[in-house]
């Protein structure tokens, strides 16, 4: 952990802000592209088919986390951070090749790891930051979940655009290309301007990194973010398809009415973090958990 926050600090985040965000809005890519393929019936993809595709980047993105933040702690997060970008585009470029059920699942599989960047990011922001200021240099990182909406907000007009406005579906493929070209590009912006870091417990043994998970508080903390981030995740792959099939509107209006509801959350995580760092994250976590539940029920 850094003692004093430095105009270095800020640039760090900075850019770690942005390769989050393009990741998030990378994992966040089958609510739109496979809601597109299934409803113009380009391949014969029923609800489960379907609920898998959407379902498996996430299950990567969540599984992978733990040894992804290992590695970042026993590596720095510039390595890390940056392999990931560039890894997550090969698989998203051979997407835009995917025939068959299979073949799209192993690629989404793939470009799920780049769900592991909030782990790396987390990490890698937290060693340029004092302890009292982690709170808000973290949410302001995790403003990176915003990607969600840039991807329902722009993607449907980008696939509209690709496809001649439906006449040529076989457009579609341009779109993990353009996905693929930006996961690249963050990850040479990403090598270029960070430095790095690794935190004082890089010296540590794989098994002594995993000490924590014999505290109850982590696995309880961990439910929290089960309940909370998990239902955001899900809402932000599920909305587009429900405002279609519900309310039958088009593609990209419905991006315009999930992006509005993933826009915000994504924003207000900076100010979360300023919360934290006021009042502690637990009252603040509690306060969020009890809003949440209640708002639910009354949805």
């Amino acid at each position: 952990v850094q003692e004093v926050t430095t105009a270095k600090s800020h640039k760090i985040l900075a850019v770690n802000t942005l390769a989050f965000t393009v990741c998030f809005a990378a994992w966040m890519l089958n609510g739109v592209l496979v809601t597109f393929l299934a409803t113009n019936q380009v391949y014969d993809w029923g609800f489960v088919e379907i609920g898998w595709l959407m379902g498996i980047p996430i299950l990567t993105g969540s599984i992978f986390r733990l040894p992804a933040g290992m590695l970042t702690d026993k590596f720095g997060g510039k390595p890390v951070y940056g392999s990931l970008l560039f890894l997550c585009a090969v698989p998203m470029f051979l997407l835009s090749y995917a025939d068959n059920f299979l073949f799209f699942a192993l690629c989404s599989f793939g470009f799920g790891l780049a769900g592991v960047s909030f782990s790396i990011g987390i990490a890698f922001s937290s060693v340029w930051y004092p302890k009292e200021r982690q709170g808000t240099a973290l949410g302001i990182f995790g403003a990176g979940t915003a990607g969600a909406a840039l991807t329902t907000l722009f993607a449907p007009t980008l696939l509209n655009t690709f496809t001649d406005n439906g006449t040529n579906l076989e457009g579609w493929r341009s779109l993990p290309v353009v996905y693929a070209v930006g996961l690249a590009v963050t990850g040479a912006l990403f090598f270029i301007f960070t430095e790095n870091k690794k935190p004082t417990s890089s010296n540590k043994t794989m098994l002594e990194m995993l000490q924590p998970l014999k505290n109850i508080r982590v696995w309880r903390f961990g439910f929290y973010y089960f309940l909370v981030f998990g239902c955001f995740v899900s809402f932000s792959q599920w909305l587009v398809p429900y405002f279609i099939n519900v309310y039958y509107l088009p593609l990209v209006t419905a991006g315009i009415f999930a992006a509005l509801f993933s826009f915000p959350s994504g924003i207000i995580r900076a100010l979360g973090g300023w919360w934290s760092d006021i009042w502690g994250a637990r009252k603040v976590m509690y306060w969020v958990l009890g809003s949440s539940v209640l708002i639910s029920v009354m949805l």
